[in-house]
């Protein structure tokens, strides 16, 4: 007891000393302090190289000019097409294809529609009850079994009723396939990487990429060799879910704890041995954590993965934004939701029995023997019910969402696109913002010449970070003017930059208070669970019909979208001040933006630049893919790579998409030194 209060006498002291030197100049020195804590600290130094470069910049536009030098750039768009010519006549004949790539892309398809023919031939009722079955089996069949089988009875159930049964089964026969197939490269490459310090090196540079990089660029080089349909649907989604099975296999095999594996090797057990009865056992939590965020994000690719004829619900979204179908769209997103939901229940349920639940009871040895045997006939009955009841949803069964919907839709827009009193009209400020904003920007980006920008990323990357990381941000740039690109990535940096900025002042915003507020954090959960499950191209089908096709839609559509991440890190990254630091700043007076500013603030910088960083990932995403409702910029050529008519630009483009994205990941990485201590941000030190 003693040595407790102690401690938290110590930490009332510290807090109080911290606020103390502080509270004094928080309203002259707010903004600072508030950038310093982002900064790692390192205020005088942070405004210092900002001041430097707020001059160096727009002297360098005034004297040298904008651009990339003419001299300088790599013409690849040519042999890049010559490239896919040559592909594309010999995708039938050239034995590269007929006896290696063929065979991938017959068993890709042959596999999907085996999966799909058996989900057809079950019928609704049968893949319901197996489903149901199953989930009640995988969560412990016991009330946590009879919950989770709840929502999975639920989910599809609600499917059906919104009559999208069919288009579901279409996406789950590819999801099955798909993560069957990340997860067993997960595990593989995992083991190596938990087993190898070697191979982990040489995975992690590989994996960040694959990260960093967004989904749409994955499906060029597939579309080029495989063409359009499921088998570039499948590899694209593999590819695209695999690393979170490859790093947390890696991580549970490399955190088995060191007291059994040194009793397991005490015994005499082999290599292969103290790996199968002590290493995976050990990492089952980890490894199950990693096929929940596998399906995850293979679901995430499933609206993407319809642009190359993957079918399913995806086609029904994408259908819907060719449309502008709201209620179509959005109710084929709900169902993706749902299919989500579903999965990440039992999969969630299943790594929690897999644990170790103090204070409850051990089963006995026939339990798990009997409870299998009441699976496997409920399995059978299942399959038995779904031959004697009609195969298909009864149309009876179903409700039509997507016209209530779009009633709605068409209300919010005539009472908002224009001749709204004062405030004008959704198309008016899209003008207004296209006009005052977004081309100011993209000219400003444009003035200035490619050295001060590369040299403006490496100033930034090493104020958040370390030397490595400016020079990776420095080449990456650089690289987008090598490529002969330099004009379209500075019109995509200034979407990104401008949308990025909107996610930030509204997401700190929000999340601060929620931290604060927790009735607010209550309401907003449920929002933002479905809003990061939600598709991406969910949200261009309402903004581009209230603020026209164009940026200013695709950079509304990438803010809705990185918003909850935001929110969500901001809030748990406030909440890390301990109660006695900020009582010790309300005995000294401090008011609520002081506590805000000067405690908290500086104490969750380092989920604050983690905040930063997803956002950054998550518009660059989304305003790739605005690319299709105008956003133009490395989107579009991307979009047209896809359709076939430029696949050298596309492929270009996709490849200067990578280098924006390790460039801004860079820029916003909290690495080693940027993560220093919260407490030497707080003092100032």
């Amino acid at each position: 007891m003693t040595d407790t209060a102690v401690k938290d006498k110590g930490a009332v002291d510290k807090g109080a000393g911290n606020v103390a030197d502080k509270v004094a100049d928080a309203r002259s020195g707010g903004a600072a302090s508030l950038f310093g804590a982002l900064g790692g600290g390192r205020s005088s130094v942070t405004w210092l190289t900002l001041l430097g470069l707020a001059v160096v910049l727009p002297v360098s536009a005034l004297i040298w000019g904008g651009g990339w030098h003419d001299g300088w750039t790599v013409d690849l768009v040519a042999p890049l097409d010559s490239f896919a010519d040559w592909v594309i006549a010999n995708r039938d004949s050239h034995p590269l294809f007929l006896y290696f790539l063929l065979h991938i892309s017959n068993f890709a398809t042959d596999s999907v529609d085996a999966v799909s023919s058996l989900l057809t031939s079950l019928g609704w009722v049968g893949v319901l009850a197996l489903a149901t079955v199953g989930a009640w089996y995988a969560a412990g069949a016991g009330r946590r079994g009879l919950r989770v089988a709840g929502v999975t009875v639920g989910s599809l159930g609600a499917i059906g009723l919104m009559g999208l049964w069919d288009p579901a089964m279409e996406t789950l026969a590819l999801m099955i396939v798909a993560v069957a197939a990340s997860a067993l490269l997960g595990v593989v490459l995992g083991l190596a990487a938990g087993l190898s310090d070697r191979v982990q090196s040489a995975l992690r540079p590989v994996l960040d990429t694959m990260q960093v990089l967004p989904a749409f660029a994955y499906l060029l080089p597939f579309v080029l060799i495989f063409g359009t349909g499921t088998p570039s649907a499948l590899l694209t989604t593999v590819i695209y879910a695999a690393p979170p099975m490859v790093r947390l296999t890696s991580l549970g095999l490399r955190g088995a704890d060191p007291t059994v594996m040194e009793a397991v090797t005490s015994l005499g057990a082999s290599k292969f041995q103290r790996l199968r009865t002590a290493r995976l056992p050990l990492a089952r939590k980890e490894m199950l954590l990693g096929l929940n965020q596998t399906i995850m994000m293979a679901l995430s690719m499933v609206v993407i993965a319809s642009v190359v004829g993957a079918g399913g619900l995806g086609e029904n979204v994408f259908t819907a934004l060719s449309r502008k179908n709201f209620g179509m769209g959005l109710a084929a997103g709900v169902a993706i939701v749902l299919i989500a939901v579903w999965l990440d229940r039992v999969t969630a349920a299943a790594g929690v029995r897999s644990e170790a639940q103090p204070g409850r009871k051990a089963p006995a040895p026939g339990d798990g023997r009997k409870t299998a045997l009441v699976a496997g006939g409920g399995a059978v009955a299942a399959i038995v019910a779904g031959q004697l009841v009609q195969r298909e949803w009864p149309e009876a069964w179903t409700f039509d969402f997507a016209e209530p919907l779009n009633r709605f839709m068409d209300w919010v827009v005539g009472a908002f696109y224009t001749d709204v009193p004062v405030l004008g009209g959704t198309s008016e400020w899209a003008g207004n913002f296209t006009t005052w904003v977004l081309n100011p920007v993209r000219e400003g980006m444009l003035a200035v010449p490619w050295w001060a920008m590369v040299l403006l990323a490496a100033a930034v990357a090493l104020l958040v970070g370390t030397w490595r990381g400016a020079v990776t941000a420095a080449v990456s740039l650089g690289a987008v003017g090598v490529l002969g690109v330099w004009d379209k990535s500075m019109h995509t940096l200034s979407q990104v930059v401008v949308a990025l900025a909107i996610t930030l002042l509204l997401g700190f915003a929000i999340g601060i208070l929620a931290a604060r507020v927790a009735v607010v954090e209550r309401l907003l959960r449920p929002v933002l669970d479905t809003m990061q499950t939600m598709p991406q191209f969910i949200y261009l089908i309402p903004v581009v019909q209230l603020f026209n096709a164009g940026r200013a839609a695709a950079i509304a559509a990438a803010a809705i979208y990185a918003l909850p991440a935001v929110v969500r890190i901001t809030a748990q990254g406030l909440k890390t001040a301990s109660p006695a630091t900020l009582e010790a700043s309300r005995s000294l007076g401090a008011r609520t933006w002081q506590q805000i500013v000067q405690v908290q603030w500086p104490l969750a910088r380092p989920a604050l630049l983690v905040a930063v960083n997803q956002g950054v990932v998550l518009v660059l995403a989304v305003v790739v893919i605005g690319g299709l409702v105008g956003g133009g910029g490395l989107g579009f050529d991307v979009v047209e790579g896809l359709k076939g008519s430029e696949l050298g630009s596309g492929l270009i483009a996709g490849v200067a998409i990578v280098c924006l994205g390790l460039m801004l990941d860079k820029l916003t990485q909290p690495t080693s030194r940027a993560a220093a201590s919260p407490a030497s941000g707080a003092s100032g030190k």
